[in-house]
């Protein structure tokens, strides 16, 4: 039987890949962050929280290495994120030494509310933006 942390990663991820990330992606200002298949080599986007601070987006993922934009990220860390509409490209940097949850309180409110409600393993991660 799985454990609390494990049964919460399954229902949210399956709400979040069947219901709330496909309509997510659709909204001209959702910021996604587009990172390459590891398996496929094809585009994958995902609907991400976080916040433009100079030349760096910042993000908390809620399920740390478990997450597939996270392994992606591991795979090939050149990513884009779309911004208020408008494509960037990057480099994606994994910061395990981060304080996620004192990252979250600089992050938009309602994300980081419900990354805090339903992560089990935050894990901050810094786009390094090139344009």
């Amino acid at each position: 039987m799985p454990g609390r942390a494990e049964l919460k990663h399954r229902i949210v991820t399956r709400f979040q890949r069947y219901l709330a990330n496909p309509v997510n992606r659709r909204l001209p200002f959702q910021t996604l962050l587009e990172t390459t298949g590891r398996s496929s080599g094809l585009p994958r986007r995902t609907p991400v929280g976080g916040r433009r601070v100079g030349d760096s987006f910042w993000l908390v993922s809620e399920f740390g290495t478990k997450s597939q934009y996270v392994r992606n990220i591991q795979a090939d860390p050149a990513v884009r994120v779309r911004i208020a509409g408008r494509w960037h490209r990057g480099t994606a940097r994994l910061l395990p030494e981060d304080d996620a949850r004192a990252r979250l309180r600089a992050l938009p409110r309602f994300n980081s509310a419900a990354v805090r409600a339903f992560g089990t393993d935050l894990l901050t991660v810094r786009v390094d933006l090139a344009d």
